[in-house]
This record gives structure tokens, sequence and C-alpha cells, in this order.
């Protein structure tokens, strides 16, 4: 066993009963750290808790609704109630509805942006009210939050606008949360993951095949489990200087992602006229790099 990054600490991870989710819960669990594994369905919390316990680890079932006020507060409870404080958290929670955006239904758009974008805020809000209560105490913690967002919320994929502008709104979420909690002791960061989970594999035909196992034993690129080492380590103490970025993951590799940044301009000094924008707009874009292809897009 290599050294344990996050020994004694608490952490929460939403939406860990299965998937990646499931990974970050069994991995933070062999580092040392005490696990509330939430999820929805209260089988596959208890199923991972047992996992976890029958390794010689610790934990507990946190079933609710990541974007219910109440639950949210409740699982932040749980870890204070169960293991008296709380160090991390992991917002994982989420599920798709994919159509394209002119068949896209009203429920279908509110549901899977409340889940991912309102349940990453509320579970932040409540975590965050309590290190914010402990710091004015006296008693800082080395908090950290570690968010998911995805390659769909940074390039965009056809068929997924829902998700899409979830993930991209978790991705502002979490640079206004590092900018706002890092007074009290907390970072925030996110990530972006490819890894086959139900998510991913009931994408379909291509997606699905590029997910799948490799056949012949070679290493599994896209196994869940290769996820997690990067998340255990943003939610260690060692992570203090790393807050409000953003990291791709998928296999053995990690990517740093930019986000907006100012690139080529053209200042006139006073008020364009409108015949005079495109050569200007033209002049911009050709000084910039060209966008990386929307996910599916032909």
């Amino acid at each position: 066993m290599g050294e344990k990054l996050n020994e004694g600490r608490v952490a929460i991870v939403t939406g860990a009963g299965q998937g990646i989710g499931r990974s970050h819960a069994l991995a933070f669990a062999a580092d040392g750290a005490k696990v509330v594994v939430n999820d929805y369905a209260a089988d596959s919390a208890n199923a991972v808790v047992e996992e976890i316990t029958a390794a010689g680890g610790q934990a507990v079932a946190a079933v609710g609704d990541v974007a219910d006020w109440a639950d949210g507060g409740a699982l932040v409870q749980t870890a204070l109630d169960t293991f008296g404080g709380l160090d991390i958290l992991v917002n994982n929670a989420g599920f798709v509805r994919d159509r394209m955006l002119l068949s896209l239904g009203e429920d279908e758009w509110d549901s899977v942006v409340r889940v991912h974008l309102k349940g990453h805020f509320v579970t932040l809000r409540h975590a965050g009210a309590y290190w914010r209560g402990e710091a004015k105490a006296g008693r800082a913690r080395q908090a950290r939050i570690v968010n998911t967002s995805s390659g769909a919320g940074l390039f965009g994929s056809v068929g997924q606008g829902n998700y899409v502008a979830a993930k991209a709104g978790i991705l502002g979420l979490t640079i206004q949360a590092a900018a706002e909690l890092g007074g009290y002791g907390v970072t925030v960061n996110a990530i972006a993951p490819a890894a086959r989970t139900q998510m991913t594999m009931g994408a379909g035909g291509e997606m699905a095949e590029q997910m799948a196992a490799p056949a012949d034993g070679s290493f599994d690129a896209m196994n869940p489990a290769n996820i997690s080492p990067l998340v255990v380590w943003l939610a260690s103490p060692g992570a203090g200087e790393v807050n409000g970025r953003v990291f791709e993951v998928e296999g053995g590799r990690i990517t740093a992602l930019d986000g907006w940044q100012r690139s080529a301009e053209q200042d006139k000094g006073a008020r364009w006229e409108p015949a005079e924008v495109g050569a200007a707009v033209a002049d911009i874009l050709a000084k910039t790099p060209a966008p990386v292809p929307v996910y599916g897009a032909r």
C-alpha cells in the first residue's frame, strides 16, 4: 500500500452507488478516509457501504436527493453525526435525458439541470456553511470540494443540450465557489472524466463501443477506477495550492483545461460602424485557435 493522503478525514461522495461515484468511495476508504456514501437508491448505497466495511474501512449510507434542500442538509449532518466532522465533498451525482434540442421537453431540461447543477449547489452550500462556521470559530479545516463536469460541458455534445448546459454551469460554479470559499480554507476544483458508466454505455453505438473493456486484458482506459486517484489527491491536504482549476481525466492521462480567456482583439477607440465590424471580426478570428469540435458534430 502507498502513502495514505486522507487518513482520518471525512468525505461525502454523491451518486456513489455505482460507476465513477462508487469508485471514488472505494478509493477514499482505501486511502484511510471515512466515507458518507450518498445515492438516491438505498440498495446501491448500502451495497457500497458493505463493500467498504468488509474491507476494513468506515462508511455510512446517506440516501437522498442531492437537489433537495432538506436532503442536502441531512447529508452533511450525517457526516457530522456519524464521524464528527467533514473535510471533503465530491459532487458526482447525475443522470442524462438525451434528446436533440428541438425535441427536448421542458421536464427533460428541468430534471437534468436540477440534479446536476442545483445538486452541486445544494451540497456545496450546506457543506460550505459548516466550513465557514468552523473557520470563524478558529477551527478552519483543510476542506476540499471536487465537482464533476464533463467534456460535454466544455465542448458541447450533440443531442445532450440539457446535460451540456448543466455541466457548463458547474464549471462556472466551481470558479465562483473557489473565489468565495478560499478564505475559509476550502478549495474547489472540477474534473471532466471519461469512463465507462451506465450513462456512457447507454449513449449508443459508437460511444458504447469505444467505452467497452478490452477483450485482451490490456489496460482498461475506460475503467471508472482510473478517475479516482486524481480526485483523492485533489481532496487531500497537500492539494491546497490548487484552486478553481479544471482537469480532464481519462485512463492514465490528466489534462489541465483553461477556461475562457481574452484572446485577439481590435480596439478602434471609438464606436464601430456596423459595416466595419465584419472585417474586424474576421481579423480577430484569424488570430485565435479554432474551437474544439462539438462531440458528435459532423
